[in-house]
Parts: structure tokens; C-alpha cells; sequence
């Protein structure tokens, strides 16, 4: 991806007030953001929210791909409320395409008492960076807040402002990147997904766009929509679009998504 800006001298050089964003196209992207929110069932979903983000992060790993968080919200017991990831490699958008739609785990959490099974439901969404097209992002369409990153890192975190936080005016959409220790890279990487964004809203009506192909791929959240079940005390993955369930589930939440990927193709 390419950021250029044109200077008075006639030439382009590098900016974060991308006047173009130009892609480069596969017929499949090498790029996706990976989006899991917590549904319904609270603190266990935002639990098993963060179990399925750690299941991306290690397949990604197997598969030889990059895996970065760009943003997460973090719940009162470690969970995730929502997480960014950004997955890039060959094939990882045929392989991960079909993990959009509402997870429903059906456990013990580690917080009950009297060992009740809870049902709770997490979300993915599936957003390509595609290439070859290009969008035109005006500089004065961008409103770009620098803040200090939290979280391990030492003195460079505390007290260098490289958190990233982009609005995009005309839409609203609201981008944030804390991942790398630069503030330009995270520039690089909050421009990135806000490119994303737009182009799944198809640019000028990004926002409502967005949120149609999300509710597309995740609808409501409730329990009754779920794509696939993870029942862990009978040790079984059900994946009710293609009718098929998987065993040894602790060994898929580690990573070995193959057997399930292989079912879509």
C-alpha cells in the first residue's frame, strides 16, 4: 500500500494525509482485519472472545502468516469486549473467510461456582484489504489525535505520544492503532484499516454500509444465530452450515483449524 502526498516541488513523498490510497489487486487478499466482539453471556463471552483470538493468532502462526493486534478492549477478567487483528499472508483470506458469523460456546466458565454450563456467543468479521482500486481520502475529511500508548513497553510507551486515533469526518468511522512503538507505523496501520473500512462501505456511504455487511455476517449476536458451537463437555466443534462436527476441541482452540477449513473448500 502506498501513501503519497504531492509536495510544491512537484514530486511525492511519504504523509499520513494520504490524498491517495492505491492498492495493488490479487484476486485473493494476502490482507484481512480480523474483528471478534463479545456477544451475549457477558464476562464469558468477552472470555471466549479472547480464546478465539488467541485460535486465529496461533493458526495464522502455523500457517506461516503475520498476526498483529491493531486495537482490543479488554473486560474486567482479561477478556476481550472487542479485538482488531490484522492477518496477512497467502491464502489467508480463502482459508478465514467462512469464520464470519456468531461462535457459541457452550462450557463451565472458570468463575461458576456450582458447576452450571453457561451459553455465551462471541462474533468475527471478516474485513479484505483489496488491491488495484483506487480511493481518495481528503486530508481535511481526516481529524488524526496522537496519545501515549499503555501497557508493556518501557519509558518509550509512557512518554512518547505514538497511540494513533483517526475519525474519519464524513462517515464518523473511528479507527484506532496502538501496536508498534512508532507513531508513524501506527499512522500507517490506523490508515490501513480505515481504508478497509471504507472500502467494505463501499466510500461514501461507508458507515451504514459497514454495519449492513457486518450485520450480514454476524446479525444480532443472539445465540439462535450462531454458525458453529463449541460444546466443550461433550468435546465436540459443530459447524451447522456444512453439518459437520470435529472432536479433540482442545486441540483446535490451540491453533489446528485445518480439519475445519478443509470442510469449505
Amino acid at each position: 500500500m502506498i501513501f503519497q502526498q504531492k509536495n510544491t516541488s512537484g514530486y511525492f513523498k511519504d504523509s499520513y494525509f494520504a490524498v491517495q490510497i492505491i492498492f495493488m489487486i490479487n484476486q485473493s487478499p494476502k490482507t484481512i482485519i480480523l474483528e471478534i466482539r463479545a456477544g451475549a453471556g457477558g464476562n464469558e463471552a468477552a472470555l471466549f472472545a479472547a480464546d478465539l483470538a488467541n485460535m486465529y493468532s496461533r493458526f495464522a502462526a502455523k500457517q506461516g502468516w503475520s498476526a498483529v493486534i491493531l486495537d482490543e478492549s479488554r473486560s474486567e477478567l482479561g477478556g476481550y469486549k472487542e479485538v482488531f487483528l490484522e492477518i496477512s499472508g497467502v491464502g489467508v483470506y480463502d482459508k478465514l473467510k467462512q469464520e464470519s458469523g456468531v461462535h457459541r460456546v457452550q462450557r463451565v466458565p472458570a468463575t461458576e461456582k456450582s458447576g452450571r454450563v453457561h451459553t455465551s456467543t462471541a462474533s468475527v468479521a471478516v474485513l479484505p484489504i483489496r488491491t488495484e482500486e483506487k480511493m481518495t481520502i481528503k486530508p481535511q475529511d481526516l481529524e488524526i489525535t496522537f496519545t501515549r500508548s499503555g501497557g508493556a513497553g518501557g519509558q518509550n510507551v509512557n512518554k512518547v505520544e505514538t497511540a494513533v486515533r483517526i475519525t474519519h469526518k464524513p462517515t464518523g468511522l473511528v479507527v484506532k492503532c496502538t501496536s508498534e512503538r512508532s507513531q508513524q507505523r501506527n499512522r500507517e496501520k490506523a490508515l490501513a484499516l480505515l481504508a478497509a473500512k471504507l472500502e467494505s462501505g463501499q466510500a461514501s456511504q461507508a458507515q451504514s454500509q459497514l454495519a449492513d455487511e457486518r450485520r450480514q455476517q454476524i446479525g444480532t449476536q443472539d445465540r439462535s444465530e450462531k454458525i458453529r458451537t463449541y460444546n466443550f463437555l461433550q468435546d465436540r466443534i459443530t459447524d451447522h452450515r456444512v453439518k459437520k462436527s470435529f472432536h479433540d476441541i482442545e486441540r483446535i482452540m490451540e491453533g489446528n483449524l485445518d480439519k475445519i477449513v478443509k470442510s469449505f473448500q
